[in-house]
């Protein structure tokens, strides 16, 4: 039996040549798109101006992947919201939605684990399984503004897995974001570790995503030893696709530095990130590390003394607000904790 293609995927205009191909006018494709993206409806048999046969025929040549809410966590603090979503393959992903003053933001996965080793990331540990789909990466925002009934304003590609090593699959979700979903791409954040061919790849589509990059350490030799990615794309590589990205997009990059105690907090890291981002059009997200069961990594107590140096230094620093603590909102704990019930079950 032939596969069923998966429907989510699927460009407007791959969805017109298709009906042309069956003999429908192509309109049709249209009708679906809106009804997928737009109306939020998946199932073929509740279109309503669909005609019978049309629907048997849709029934027959595709599917529509829906996640399974395995577990959902709610903040009494702060109103974040977690969801643990199951795959069809019976692997398992993260997505979390934030409130913010301007709106809600949803950050969501785009790979089943990640390769990238990052030591201080909890996504890592259990290695990497396979990347997510368009569709995949669209449903964890239509489920959960479904579940949630709140609207998404933005959305954060920083949950698990590295999305330029998922380069085909998340640029073909952005797409249908922007013209499915109508959500315009400058409300999007893409989180990168840094790898240098596709920030060149992706600046020249110029879709006005907002590059977030991150660092965590200002030199190579100590960048190497907590990102791996470093050893082989250095720290000079890696600022020249950004400021060539700024330059070919226009748009501000904003770099992410976690804060680990007696790693990368002291003033001699705050004096190497100034010398590396000096005159450069940015912004600093500090954050206050999530600690990790595994890891010997703390918080550190530094964060305010750290801010200071960089703005002094007329860095645009901020450190994030800490959101949904007490529901493991860091991206990976939640996934990770499925993974050990299953495995001593």
């Amino acid at each position: 039996m032939d596969k069923k293609t998966d429907i989510l995927t699927m460009y407007l205009p791959e969805l017109e040549e298709y009906f042309c191909s069956i003999g429908e006018k192509s309109f049709r494709a249209k009708q679906i798109f809106e009804w997928l993206h737009t109306k939020r409806v998946f199932d073929f048999s509740k279109m309503t101006n669909i005609s019978t046969q049309l629907k048997t025929t849709l029934e027959k040549d595709f599917c529509i992947n829906k996640l399974n809410i395995l577990k959902k966590l709610e903040s009494r603090v702060d109103d974040t919201v977690k969801y643990l979503y199951g795959l069809n393959d019976c692997q398992a992903v993260e997505a979390v939605l934030m409130k913010h003053n301007h709106g809600n933001s949803l950050c969501i996965s785009t790979q089943v684990g990640c390769k990238m080793g990052c030591s201080f990331c909890a996504s890592t540990k259990a290695g990497f399984v396979r990347n997510l789909s368009p569709s995949e990466m669209l449903m964890q925002l239509y489920q959960s503004e479904d579940d949630s009934k709140r609207k998404v304003n933005s959305i954060v590609l920083m949950g698990i897995g590295e999305p330029l090593d998922n380069y085909d699959n998340v640029i073909r979700f952005l797409y249908i974001l922007r013209d499915g979903a109508g959500m315009s791409l400058r409300n999007v954040s893409l989180s990168t570790c840094g790898i240098v061919p596709k920030i060149y790849e992706l600046a020249k589509l110029k879709l006005g995503v907002t590059l977030s990059v991150s660092l965590h350490c200002a030199n190579d030799d100590g960048r190497s030893k907590i990102m791996p990615i470093n050893t082989k794309y250095s720290l000079l590589e890696l600022m020249q696709a950004c400021k060539d990205y700024f330059k070919e997009t226009g748009r501000r990059i904003s770099f992410e530095y976690s804060l680990i105690d007696g790693v990368n907090d002291d003033y001699k890291s705050a004096s190497q990130l100034i010398g590396l981002l000096k005159g450069f059009p940015c912004h600093v997200n500090l954050i206050p590390i999530n600690p990790i069961k595994e890891r010997n990594f703390k918080k550190s107590k530094s964060s305010k003394n750290f801010q200071k140096a960089l703005t002094d230094a007329g860095i645009n620093a901020t450190i994030r607000r800490t959101l949904g603590q007490d529901i493991q909102a860091a991206c990976g704990q939640l996934r990770a904790e499925e993974i050990l019930i299953n495995n001593n079950a």
